[in-house]
């Protein structure tokens, strides 16, 4: 591509940003359609906007998943679209309080929970929907499944309060996060896309020492998502070395303590 290619593509880019608008690739409109194939786009979307992209996609080609991937043992999905998620998504969106009910670990109800909506994440490890949400009246930070919320309704918040809360919850949010370094073994350099794919859901970044040839990966993440974070590792092997991260390293040599201690015996 010149050099005057690059300018004008850059232009076009630089206007569609301006307006709001995002350019698709036709392997993306493609991609789209097939998933609107899914039960769960039915509740994603309301009627009318999937009968609108239904429309404006009816001309692209699906790409046909099934006849050239097969799953085997999968684990169940719970949930990939929940009903509350468009409701607690503009909740969030105009900065609204909430009151909330929701069914507690060991049974019974809690009701009348005043609080203030942060985010809806997606835990990736126990493949459900999650609201992290400040408690105004137990003045903590909670993460409540969307399968056990009963009822959520808005709740005023003086708008001058807004702000006090939202610093808050990104100084609790801030002493939650941790760091690792996790080394790529030399011999395994040639798989880097490969590891690197497997910490695609975290902050990461990527360093390459020359002297030495290794790659370190240093990754940033939420305290809950340590165990996410092992089982990426775990399943990397041989590959991997966590180099920086205590709290990793000890869950690790436990893990291979207990192997040991299952499998000693019979390995002797």
């Amino acid at each position: 591509m010149n050099p005057f290619e690059k300018i004008f593509n850059f232009q076009i880019i630089s206007r569609l940003d301006e307006a709001g608008s995002l350019a698709l690739t036709s392997q993306e409109r493609s991609w789209l359609k097939t998933m609107l194939r899914h039960p769960a786009s039915e509740a994603a979307f309301t009627p009318e906007t999937l009968s609108k992209l239904n429309t404006l996609l009816e001309p692209e080609a699906s790409i046909e998943v099934g006849e050239i991937i097969m799953e085997k043992a999968r684990s169940k999905e719970r949930q990939v679209y929940h009903p509350l998620l468009r409701t607690l998504r503009r909740m969030i969106m105009q900065n609204q309080g909430i009151l909330i009910a929701y069914q507690i670990k060991h049974g019974g109800e809690r009701t009348d929970q005043a609080g203030f909506p942060h985010k809806l994440e997606y835990n990736m490890y126990k493949r459900e929907w999650y609201l992290q949400w400040y408690s105004t009246r137990q003045r903590s930070l909670m993460s409540t499944k969307l399968r056990n919320i009963v009822s959520v309704e808005v709740f005023p918040i003086p708008a001058k309060r807004i702000d006090d809360l939202k610093a808050r919850i990104a100084r609790l949010l801030d002493g939650l996060k941790e760091s690792a370094c996790i080394q790529v073994i030399p011999t395994f350099n040639a798989e880097l896309s490969r590891i690197l794919s497997a910490f695609s859901c975290f902050d990461k970044s990527v360093s390459f020492d020359e002297a030495s040839g290794i790659y370190r990966i240093h990754v940033n993440y939420m305290r809950d998502d340590s165990e996410f974070l092992l089982s990426r590792i775990r399943f990397l092997g041989l590959r991997v070395k966590i180099t920086q991260g205590e709290q990793l390293k000890r869950r690790m040599l436990k893990t291979a303590d207990m192997a040991i201690e299952r499998y000693g015996e019979d390995v002797k």
